[in-house]
Formats: C-alpha cells, structure tokens, sequence
C-alpha cells in the first residue's frame, strides 16, 4: 500500500480544526489518569543511545524511592529494538507516554510516536533503512521528542488500540489538547523512504507549527491575563485593606479625641461647682504683685478682727484679758514687733499678722523658738498659742525659707 492510498483511506477518520488537518484522540483512562498525575509532579526521564547524555533535560526530578523510576515495560522496547537493530536509532524517552508527552509540552516540541511490531514483515526494512538512518536520526533528535513502544504490550498496545493503524510500522506526530485527549498530527504506516519520512515531518511541523505554536501563543497569553488579573486583585485587596486600616485609625484617633474632651468638660463642669480659692498663687510675675496685695489685704482684714475681738474682750473686763499672749517678733533686719494675742488663737493668727504688715523682701518663712528651740511650721498651724507653750508671753524669730 503506498503513502498516498494510505493517506487517503484515513481522511475520512480526520477533522479540520481551523484549516489546520488534526485528528482529535481520547486517551485510554489508564494513560490519562498517569497524565495528569505527570502534569502535576516533576518526573525524570532517561533514553537509550547516549546522544543527549551530554545536554541533560532541564528540571530533572526523581521520583520517590519506592515508585521506580523506569517501569520494566518502558525498557522493553529500547532492549528489543536494540538486540536487532543496535544502538544507532533516534534518542527514545524509556518513560511512560504522559511523561514523554509532558516533556514534548515543556520543550514546545511535537512528539513523534513510534508503534514497534517485531514480527510484521515490513518493520525490518523500515527500521534499518529508515528509522536508523543518519538523516531520520539528526531531523527527529533535532525537532521532536521521541518515544517508542512495542504494539502488542503495555500503552502501545493501548495506543495502538487508540489509533488502530492499518498497517506496521506505525509512527505519528502527536501534540498535547486540553483534557485527556491528544491531537494526533500526523499518522504514517507502512514502509517509507528516510527522505519520505523527513519531507512528511518537515511539512508536518511547518503547517502545524503555526497553529500549535498560535495554540501556544494563545494558551501563554491567557496564563499571563489570569496572572496580571491575579496581581491586579491582589493590589485591589491590599489597597482595600489599606484603606480599612486607615478608616479604623481615623475612627479610633476620633473615638479618644471624643473621650478626651468629654473628660476636660466633666473638669471643667468639677472646677466651675467647687468654691474658688480665695488666694491662688500666680504662676507668672505679672500677677504676683496682685497676690501679694490680695494675701496682705486679707490678712489685715483678719487681723483687724482678732485685734477687735481682743479690744472687746478687754472692755468688757475692764482691765487686761488675762488669757491674752505676748508674742514679740523679732525680723531678720534687726525689727521688732510685738503683738497680744488670745492664748486661743492658733499659729496661724501669728503668720496671718506678720502678711499683713507687708514687710518688703518677707516671701516664705517660718517663725522658731529661741529656747527650748522649736519650729512652728505648716505642720502647727492649728495649735493654739497656750498649747504651744507661747502663753503668756514668748519671742518668735522668723526664719526666711
């Protein structure tokens, strides 16, 4: 059967998909259920015949140690193929066809798939004439990834039953689709020439590079829209929560603001029941003459009702009082005064006399005992004149601070 009557007898078996001649192909469940474990995991690969020993695949992974990571049945082929026909052929991934497929996928080339049929007449010729060839060799290493399989065994016996060639040997330009299915390129059987072979795969690749690479192109360009729109939501949340953050600092920054001032009107509301100070000491000099005039006026006023009280008690006896107490004051410029007192009157009566004669340079003092030496301070101010043993009569001295 020749190429042309073969091609034509499949091209009812094949579909157009935007000009482009494809053939649409479900993968057997237990093909697919291996490829998208493959899709979703790094896997190692190895092949026969050493001409890429040298360049490695990137982003080699090993699988676990208790998974092996080359299946006896993937070695069959390779041992087979080159127990016969010796090591001179294309560069084979010894792997499962999903891991093959995968790494077709990240390389962005095509897979080329090679049905193997030791006992079919024509796979002999096809193998030492064409398949081995120096020319089929360097164009598929160069362009595809490569993956062989014996049909009668294992996935290519799946993959046979999957394509369901005509003849032997079998070989076809495979890409990866969207769910478990593969879009099969290109399919050949039967024998054919080295320089048949390549003219088919270059025109394969040329024709269907396009739409594959578009396919690719298209499928980058979504994976990048999802990544910026991604990113574009990840900067609206972060600008969302920027904002909820600055809201709940405002509110928070108006909640104490709130709370303070209702505390400095509930002070304010305080002060304005409490009674006022009478005397309340300036904090600057502008207002300390006034304090001194108001403190001075005061205690005159004071003194003036004592010394009253003194003069009426001392008309009603007719002589002196005999509760009343000779204070004499003796200042630190050398002055004296002396003053009657009530043996009643405490300290303070004293203190309140001595502020109201205004004497130039008095600021804070305290008034001492010469002998016994005692100091009568703030602490005594409530303690009468006869309690402090200042009755009937007794010198003070007072002390600037």
């Amino acid at each position: 059967m020749s190429w042309s009557m073969r091609e034509s007898s499949r091209a009812t078996r094949e579909v157009s998909f935007n000009g482009i001649v494809r053939r649409m192909v479900n993968l057997p469940r237990s093909i697919a259920g291996g490829f998208y474990r493959v899709m979703g995991h790094g896997i190692g690969r190895i092949g026969i015949g050493g001409r890429r020993d040298q360049n490695p695949i990137p982003n080699f992974s090993l699988q676990p140690p208790q998974e092996p990571l080359i299946a006896p049945e993937e070695w069959t082929f390779l041992s087979v193929f080159e127990q016969q026909y010796g090591s001179t052929h294309p560069f084979f991934y010894a792997c499962q066809f999903t891991e093959a497929l995968k790494t077709a996928k990240d390389e962005h080339k095509f897979m080329f798939m090679y049905l193997h049929s030791p006992q079919h007449p024509f796979t002999p010729s096809f193998c030492w004439e064409t398949l081995c060839s120096e020319l089929v060799v360097q164009f598929l290493d160069a362009n595809f990834v490569c993956w062989g399989a014996l049909a009668d065994r294992g996935e290519g016996l799946q993959m046979a039953v999957t394509l369901q060639p005509a003849s032997f040997p079998c070989c076809a330009v495979i890409a990866p689709a969207a769910g478990n299915s593969i879009a099969v390129l290109q399919q050949m059987e039967g024998p054919i020439s080295p320089a048949e072979l390549v003219e088919i795969l270059q025109r394969t690749v040329e024709e269907q590079g396009l739409a594959f690479g578009n396919s690719r192109a298209k499928e980058e360009e979504t994976t990048r829209a999802k990544a910026i729109e991604e990113e574009r939501k990840g900067a609206r949340a972060k600008e969302e929560e920027k904002m909820r953050a600055d809201r709940q600092l405002r509110e928070e920054q108006d909640a104490a603001y709130l709370a303070a001032l209702k505390i400095d009107k509930e002070k304010e509301k305080l002060n304005s029941l409490l009674p006022e100070r009478k005397f309340q000491k300036p904090t600057d000099s502008s207002n300390k003459a006034n304090y001194e005039k108001l403190r001075q006026n005061a205690s005159q006023k004071q003194f003036g009702k004592s010394k009253e009280a003194s003069t009426v008690r001392e008309t009603a006896n007719g002589s002196k009082d005999s509760q009343a107490t000779q204070i004499l004051i003796r200042f630190p410029n050398g002055e004296r005064k002396e003053q009657s007192f009530s043996c009643s009157d405490k300290i303070q009566s004293v203190y309140r006399y001595i502020d109201s004669l205004g004497l130039t340079g008095v600021g804070n003092y305290r008034l001492i005992s010469s002998f016994p030496r005692r100091v009568y301070s703030v602490d005594q101010m409530g303690i009468t004149l006869k309690d402090a043993g200042l009755h009937p009569k007794a010198t003070l001295f007072l002390e600037l601070l």
